[in-house]
């Protein structure tokens, strides 16, 4: 049971013993109590869903869009800054400045550069003594060992600073750094487009529901606090 409901419970047992009990005072309080609670947890609820004849309820599936366009701005305009990709691009030390192609080189199929390799020995001077040592085919047994070294080699050359920083120098780029920005932004739409009205509201739901139960909370502790006033009062 949350706390909205108990508070709600609270107010009318303490309404009803007031009225049961002809207690003036005891009962302003409930009834004050029960008008602050409920009105506090009719506006969390207009918060969420649509109520008819309430203008500006649901305002939260209504404003979807906006929600949406905020979330945008706030990426594009607080983290993927030009400022930040050239800061993230330019930086000389650190784990963000390594570019580390080792992976990729590892995926990458240099058979064609082999074939490439025996094509340019088999179309030189050297192509009539190869043939007399069993022409291309001699050359299949080198292969994997080729590919091997050249893999290494490649990742070798990706390490160095110089590559790194020619790559830089590259990235740096204004036409790179704004293509680079618009890619960003192109996925951060595709990935919003996935949203719905209803999971947003489920979002925020389970992100605040339970510290705005509180404001019935409180609306029903004043609500008896004024009861209590007015009753004196009149």
């Amino acid at each position: 049971m949350n706390k909205s409901i108990i508070t709600n419970l609270i107010a009318l047992a303490v309404a009803i013993s007031g009225y049961v009990l002809n207690q003036s005072i005891l009962f302003s309080i409930g009834i004050f109590a029960v008008s602050g609670a409920i009105t506090n947890a009719l506006a969390i609820h207009m918060l969420f869903e649509k109520v008819p004849g309430l203008y500006g309820s649901g305002v939260i599936p209504a404003r979807f869009e906006d929600f949406k366009a905020g979330i945008r701005d706030l990426m594009m305009k607080q983290f993927f800054t030009t400022e930040n990709i050239d800061k993230f691009l330019s930086e000389k030390s650190g784990a963000a400045s390594n570019f580390d192609l080792a992976p990729v080189i590892q995926k990458v199929d240099l058979e064609p550069a082999f074939n490439s390799l025996v094509t340019t020995i088999e179309e030189s001077s050297f192509g009539s003594m190869l043939a007399m040592f069993g022409g291309t085919e001699a050359l299949t047994p080198l292969k994997e060992s080729f590919i091997e070294k050249m893999k290494a080699s490649l990742v070798d050359i990706t390490e160095s600073d110089n590559f790194n920083e020619l790559v830089r120098e590259e990235l740096e780029q204004p036409s790179v750094v704004g293509s680079m920005k618009e890619k960003v932004e192109d996925i951060i739409n595709k990935r919003l487009n996935e949203l719905t009205p209803q999971l947003v509201k489920e979002i925020i739901q389970e992100m605040i529901r339970k510290h705005l139960g509180w404001l019935v909370v409180w609306g029903g502790v004043f609500g008896g606090i004024i009861g209590y006033i007015s009753a004196y009062v009149m």
